[in-house]
């Protein structure tokens, strides 16, 4: 669900994530229509980013038990 976010409103995906900067940002990005193609590679990039964090910290946390 999140990723169909992040394709159609590429700044409110930046905003649920807690980067509230970035979003406002990606915001003004995708007011043109150029702009919007690297407005969702962005945005994607960081859900991407986001789940691997996670990942990454469970493993982290397993490891330390």
């Amino acid at each position: 669900m999140r990723y169909v976010l992040a394709f159609f409103l590429p700044w409110l995906s930046l905003i649920l994530q807690g980067k509230i900067g970035s979003g406002i940002i990606c915001l003004i990005l995708q007011i043109t229509i150029i702009g919007w193609v690297p407005a969702c590679i962005w945005a994607f990039t960081s859900l991407n980013r986001m789940y691997a964090d996670r990942r990454t910290n469970k493993i982290i946390k397993e490891m330390k038990k």
